[in-house]
């Protein structure tokens, strides 16, 4: 008699990087406005990052650096929600899924508030979860450190997945 069982596993993802000139600001895979975007191989989706490391922790299977390094030229400028995507496949080929997600950036400037829907749905629509799994929170550091300078933005994500796993 074959049953099933949920395993849940727990990642958690950080990414960091500074502004840049010229450069657009991407995060949660949304473009927002500002004077400054952040440097990178990639677009420097700080948020989306953190989430790719979450979720990649969680399910052992190393770190966004391992499956999408920053000497790889077929990852230079590409699109972080290409990235989310590739992930949450290496995910599925693992038969994990999705509980939730929840992210903090950590920026002084810009304010952040009037993207996180966007941010959100955009995310939903590559991981293929609802709304409702996603929590996306932005706080200051109180001027305190490189992003109170607002040399740069960092963020952190947790990640909740699950394995369903066959008992004989």
């Amino acid at each position: 008699m074959n049953s099933e069982v949920l395993t849940s596993r727990i990642g958690i993802g950080f990414d960091v990087h500074k502004f840049s000139q010229g450069r657009k600001l991407i995060l949660g895979g949304v473009e927002i406005p500002s004077e400054k975007g952040l440097e990178g191989h990639s677009d420097a989706d700080v948020l989306l990052h953190a989430i790719c490391d979450a979720l990649l922790g969680a399910a052992a299977l190393g770190d966004i650096g391992k499956h999408f390094p920053n000497t790889d030229e077929r990852f230079r400028n590409i699109s972080s929600l290409i990235l989310l995507e590739k992930t949450n496949e290496l995910l599925c080929q693992s038969n994990f899924f999705i509980g939730n997600i929840d992210v903090t950036v950590i920026a002084e400037k810009p304010k952040l508030l009037p993207y996180i829907d966007e941010m959100k749905m955009a995310i939903s629509r590559i991981l293929k979860i609802n709304l409702s799994q996603i929590s996306i929170k932005a706080t200051t550091s109180e001027k305190l450190g490189f992003t109170g300078r607002e040399e740069g933005i960092a963020a952190m994500a947790v990640a909740l997945i699950f394995k369903k796993d066959s008992v004989d």
